[in-house]
């Protein structure tokens, strides 16, 4: 195994940081994982807005930075964003993290991102580490198309309802789950999606880093997957297209012809069924015995 190197023996050297609103992302869970331009915002930052100032408070300590920080949580996103407003103003640079990752992705700061904007005043990303991204890379499923859904309702229920409404999506989906409702979730999305191949990964660049690939009925009773701790997240690859029956296709045009002429129905089946039109309005036309 090679020795680290302690720092880069050369690097860019740092600009200036000009007012605005930065977003910038924060480690997920390795301190390394902070990037130099990251660093040189919160340095030069007139103010901070964090999730929680405690671990924010933590992160700047192990960079030995200090800053003025201000609360920016659900129940605190209003006042940040006025805030932030006021200071950018006056010509300040406002950083926004949140705990960990990239800011305004399943995590407060959109309220405040969105007045800014609405403002007229600069908002710059200060891209860095992503569970999102990092499970995607690792998952070993398409990631040219993806759907990111973020965490699911608790309740099995509204769980299915949800995951229906994704079921023809013929993309890569994402997820976030907590660890107690990961068996349940996995579940549901195998009963609703079918045997997709998918990955759980979590505690994504921590010392217990974890993939765990296989179909969703697999992982659904995999005892790595039941209440595992730490941060989720789960890949599922994308569906396979149904192709429509003969009887189904027959039962669509005869629906669509009680609204539309033969023409205008077989447009709108074409469209529902990823089907080509012209077959369809012969049939249609047949249907309609002419």
């Amino acid at each position: 195994m090679t020795e680290p190197s302690t720092f880069p023996p050369t690097a860019p050297p740092p600009r200036l940081v000009s007012p605005g609103l930065y977003l910038v992302a924060t480690p997920i869970g390795n301190l390394r994982d902070m990037t130099l331009r990251a660093l040189d915002v919160l340095a030069a930052a007139d103010l901070v807005l964090a999730e929680d100032t405690r671990v924010t408070g933590k992160l700047l300590s192990a960079y030995g930075l200090k800053a003025k920080l201000e609360r920016c949580d659900d129940h605190a996103s209003a006042r940040a964003a006025e805030l932030a407003i006021e200071k950018l103003r006056e010509g300040a640079v406002v950083a926004l993290v949140s705990d960990a990752g990239t800011p305004l992705v399943s995590d407060p700061g959109f309220v405040v991102a969105r007045a800014v904007i609405a403002e007229g005043l600069p908002v710059h990303p200060i891209p860095g580490a992503s569970s999102l991204l990092a499970a995607l890379c690792i998952a070993g499923l398409p990631a040219d198309r993806v759907t990111f859904a973020g965490f699911l309702p608790p309740k099995s229920g509204a769980r299915r309802a949800a995951l229906e409404e994704l079921r023809t999506t013929r993309q890569t989906l994402v997820f976030f789950e907590s660890g107690p409702r990961l068996a349940d979730s996995l579940a549901d999305m195998a009963a609703v999606l079918g045997p997709r191949p998918a990955a759980v990964a979590r505690e994504l660049t921590k010392l217990y880093e974890e993939c765990v690939r296989g179909t969703l009925d697999e992982l659904a009773t995999d005892p790595r997957c039941q209440s595992p701790k730490g941060e989720i997240v789960i890949v599922i690859g994308p569906g396979e297209v149904e192709v429509a029956s003969e009887a189904d296709t027959d039962a669509a045009l005869a629906e669509a012809m009680t609204r539309l002429p033969p023409g205008e129905a077989a447009a709108e089946v074409s469209r529902a069924l990823n089907l080509p039109r012209k077959p369809l309005y012969k049939r249609a036309l047949e249907m309609q015995g002419r």
